[in-house]
Order: C-alpha cells, then sequence, then structure tokens
C-alpha cells in the first residue's frame, strides 16, 4: 500500500523503479510524485468535484493541524489526480520539515489532556466521528473513487469498513484493563495499569485512504494517543475529508492532525523525533525496513503491515463454484491492488483445468472502466507505473512458458486501465511467483499433493494472508496451521474485519490492527508495587 519516509528512501525508490519491481509504496514515490511538490503552482478548479458532492466542504485541500486549517508551506501544493480520466482534481497543500516539527510539538500538547480525558469521554467522541462517516459515505465514496480510481460501490463498501474500525475502538477504549498480581511478600501489593504510548504517527497508503487511516487513528484515539498522519500523496482528498468529519465531531486540536508533503523531508523527522513514540506503516517490505532502521535510534514501537504473497490453494476436493467466487473476490476487487489479495493460485492437478476454465469465464464478464460509470466492476490501476509492472512480469512468464488464457495486457480503454487477467502454466521460476502483483493478474500454478502444496505455499519471504479451499475438515487443520502467515482464509476469499487481528510474519511485518489486540499497540504496561 504508497510513500517512503527519510534519508535514504528515495534511493531505494529509485532501484526498484530501475528494476521495475513495483511495490505498493513505490507507485507514489515515482519521479512524477516526487517532483510535483516543487512545480511551479497551477490554479487548479476544484469546484466539478466539489458541485458532485451533497456537502462541499468535505473536499478539503489544506493540511489539518492543532492551529487549524492551514496552506502549505510557502504556498507549495501537489496535484492529485483521476487515474481514470487523467484530470486534475485539485491541489492539496504540500508542508516542509519545520511545519511537522511544530505538529509534532502541538500532537505531544494535545496528548497531555486527551489522555486525561475519561475513555467514555474519547469513545463517545469516537461514535460521533463514526456516526459522521456512516451519514456521509455516499460523499467519501465519491471523492475516494475520483482519486484512487475503484468503483463506486467498492469505495462506498471501503468507507463503511473503515468506519467500523472506529465503531470497534470507541468501545475498546472503556475495556482497557489492568491486572493484580499477588505478590511473593504479603506485605506488597502489586497493580498491572496500561497507558497511552504518547504521540504517535500514521504513514498509510493509496490502496485504501479511508480503512488504512481509521484502522490506525481509532485505536491511538481511544488509547489516549493523539496521531500525526500522513496519507498518500495520491489520495489525500479521502484523509482530509476524514479529518473534516473528525473536526465536526468535537476530537480536539492537535489530538488528530494530518500533513501532505514531500516524502523526505516529513519522513526525517517523523523518523528522528524522540517525541514521536509509536510510528505505524502500512505499505512494502522495502520500506518497512527503512522506516525500522532509521527509528532504531528513537526505540520506537513499530506496527508495519507490509508487502504480501498469498497463496490461493485449492484441492481436488473443493467446493470448485466457491473456490472460483473467493478467488474473483480475493484477486480481482480493487484492481488487485491489495496486500492481501491472491498473488498465485495453486490448483491441485485433479481440479486444475475446471478451476481455469470457470475462473476465466467470471473473469471475461468483469466490466471495466470509471468506477463512477454504472455497473463498472474494475477500475483503472492507480498510475501507468503499476501497468508497466505487470507487463513486465506478464512478459517474463511468457518467456518462461507460461501461457495467458484472458487479457494479459493494457485495455482497450486506454490510460491505466488493464485487463483483468488469468495465466496458466505458471512455475515458481517466474518473476510473478516471487513478486507482489498489485493487480489483476491471477497465475495459475499446479501441484500434485497436499505436501507439494503447503512447500509452495510457505516458499516465499513474505507471510501476510493465505487462501485454502477444501471439503476434508481434517486437511483444514492441517495446512491452515503449516501455513506460514498470519492470516490464513478456509473455504473464504475475504477475511479483513474489524474485531479480527490484522498483519503477518516473516517479511510482512509486525503488529496487528483491528480487534482487541489491535489498542494494545497504542499502550504501556506498567507495574506499580506498593507496600501496605
Amino acid at each position: 500500500m504508497e510513500q517512503a519516509f527519510a534519508q535514504g528512501c528515495l534511493s531505494v525508490f529509485a532501484c526498484r523503479r530501475e528494476s521495475a519491481r513495483m511495490e505498493k509504496q513505490e507507485f507514489l514515490e515515482t519521479v512524477l510524485v516526487n517532483e510535483m511538490h516543487s512545480r511551479t503552482n497551477q490554479a487548479i478548479d476544484p469546484s466539478a468535484l466539489r458541485a458532485q458532492l451533497r456537502d462541499g466542504a468535505l473536499l478539503e485541500t489544506r493540511a489539518w493541524l492543532a492551529s487549524g486549517w492551514a496552506e502549505g508551506t510557502d504556498g507549495r501544493s501537489f496535484p492529485v489526480t483521476n487515474p481514470a480520466t487523467g484530470d486534475i482534481l485539485a491541489r492539496v497543500a504540500s508542508l516542509g520539515a519545520a511545519e511537522v516539527e511544530q505538529a509534532i510539538a502541538a500532537s505531544a500538547l494535545a496528548q497531555q489532556a486527551w489522555q486525561k480525558r475519561t475513555s467514555h469521554e474519547r469513545a463517545k467522541l469516537l461514535r460521533a466521528w463514526y456516526d459522521l462517516i456512516v451519514a456521509n459515505a455516499d460523499d467519501l465514496a465519491l471523492i475516494m473513487t475520483s482519486e484512487q480510481g475503484k468503483p463506486l460501490a467498492e469505495a462506498r463498501g471501503e468507507i463503511m469498513y473503515a468506519a467500523s474500525f472506529v465503531e470497534w475502538f470507541a468501545e475498546e477504549a472503556k475495556r482497557v484493563y489492568g491486572d493484580v498480581i499477588p505478590h511473593p511478600q504479603g506485605d506488597k501489593r502489586i497493580v498491572v495499569i496500561r497507558q497511552p504510548i504518547g504521540v504517535c504517527a500514521a504513514i498509510t497508503p493509496w490502496n485504501f485512504p479511508a480503512a488504512m487511516i481509521t484502522r490506525k487513528v481509532a485505536p491511538a484515539l481511544a488509547a489516549g494517543c493523539s496521531i500525526i498522519v500522513r496519507p498518500a500523496d495520491l489520495t489525500p482528498l479521502t484523509a482530509l475529508a476524514l479529518a473534516v468529519l473528525a473536526e465536526r465531531a468535537g476530537i480536539p486540536a492537535g489530538v488528530l492532525q494530518v500533513v501532505c508533503g514531500p516524502s523526505r523531508e516529513i519522513g526525517a523527522v517523523l523518523t528522528a523525533s524522540p517525541v514521536v513514540r509509536k510510528l505505524s506503516f502500512t505499505g512494502s517490505t522495502e520500506v518497512g525496513r527503512v522506516l525500522m532502521s532509521q527509528s532504531s535510534a528513537t526505540i520506537k514501537r513499530l506496527s508495519l503491515e507490509l508487502g504480501g504473497n498469498a497463496p490461493f490453494i485449492v484441492f481436488d476436493d473443493a467446493d470448485l463454484d466457491a473456490a472460483v467466487e473467493g478467488a474473483m473476490a480475493s484477486k480481482y476487487r480493487n484492481s488487485g491492488q491489495t496486500c492481501v489479495c491472491a498473488n498465485r493460485f495453486l490448483v491441485q492437478a485433479g481440479i486444475h483445468d475446471r478451476f481455469v476454465d470457470a475462473l476465466t469465464r467470471r473473469v471475461q464478464a468483469l466490466k471495466v472502466g470509471n468506477g463512477v460509470e454504472p455497473g463498472v466492476q474494475q477500475g483503472p490501476l492507480i498510475q501507468q507505473s503499476a501497468c508497466d509492472h505487470l507487463n513486465q512480469l506478464i512478459n517474463d512468464a511468457v518467456s518462461k512458458g507460461a501461457r495467458i488464457v484472458t487479457g494479459g495486457k493494457g485495455h482497450p480503454l486506454g490510460g491505466t486501465f488493464f485487463e483483468p487477467t488469468v495465466i496458466a502454466d505458471a512455475t515458481p521460476a517466474m518473476r510473478l511467483a516471487r513478486e507482489e502483483l498489485f493487480g489483476p493478474v491471477g497465475p495459475v500454478f499446479r501441484f500434485e499433493d497436499e505436501a507439494e502444496a503447503i512447500a509452495m505455499a510457505n516458499d516465499t519471504e513474505y507471510g501476510l494472508a493465505a487462501y485454502l479451499y477444501t471439503r476434508d475438515h481434517g486437511r483444514i487443520w492441517r495446512v491452515g496451521e503449516a501455513l506460514e502467515y498470519g492470516m490464513v482464509g478456509l473455504n473464504t476469499g475475504v477475511i479483513s474485519n474489524e474485531v479480527a487481528p490484522f498483519g503477518g510474519v516473516k517479511q510482512s511485518g509486525l503488529g496487528r490492527e483491528g480487534s482487541r489486540y489491535g489498542i494494545e499497540e497504542y499502550l504501556e504496561i506498567k507495574y506499580l508495587c506498593t507496600q501496605v
């Protein structure tokens, strides 16, 4: 999922551009995005999009700081483009290092007052924010589709998904419990309490521009922390609209701030600041490693939701219709631009051909187009570099014996639209077996038995999500437990919700988001010992 932040990040992305290995965050850090902050400002009229909203005030382009809505440093701004049309929607305020340092200082002041609020007071404000998000779901969805490209129905679904985290953590705020531990000496008592970790920062991606914010912000606020959000440059309008609603809900100034601007400047401040005690990042493993290294000097707590290479395993005894339905949901939603997308279809030999045929029919029926048009099921990719990445992976696969069953190239609509694709005869020697596709391309691999399926599935540095289809309950447990992944869908292709812990193992990251475990990421444990 969108940005690199500090000295050294840009060189990482430069190398990845040269090799065309476009992970989620690299999309954001192309030369175009890095240059756009320094361009001569050009007047852009956002009235066209604003006129389509029921509440035009939700289309905000200024930064949200403790002092209020702010223009960019020296009037700097950068353009936000509609990936379906290429039109510039608006220009967004671009902040520099000095403003971010001021935001951190303001966040520290705000956090001191915020943590003193009772859990019920914090819960009430979060609930008010939730209610406003739900009430404005249609406008928020239109803003999201305009800047991100996903179909309007998917965008609205994401808004409701985003809202669910605010509702969930509004209640979890009331359940931050401690412990009483018997002391080995009779004249002493031990009490364990949980306290907010302090000022937090969140670096969020473009592929889910609302949900990845609320999944980080809601638990932080519920725990009594303040937080600074740096959204993706490609999709800042959704983040700023959420900030508008947070202000209306009564969340105090400085408790939530949204800053946009050059990744090098902002990242250098966020990672180096000793005041920022927690950093939550969703994006590529490469950038996660860089941020982890940069945060080591101040021993920050990190939550890292990084890259994936999800296997989607279909055994001979699987319900074929259910498996194909799950494959469509897992692989082709959001144009395949999700970290938990099925990256590899591993299909047992006995059902392989039928699965390929059935999947191909469904994929060929997908309607591709501008996400605001009725009936569209797949929008554009986020930008041209994403298409280039897919073309290179497909060409590599074909050169090594893969067969394009359907799709396999740019869509006749042009621009960044890409044909929904199925590839057969994929093998582990191909790049698409190892690299995150992040697009509507489904490679199908063949396996013979359970042991081979497990070995193929685990043959990756990643460990975020996996999927498994079988009618054998014993196999469900054997394979499910053997898969080296943080999340496993058993006969389902949709696994994420607010009540379950989201996160990976191995090179897919650290920590968990959502669920009752999610708030723990923003709490410190303190042990109090008293003499009686």
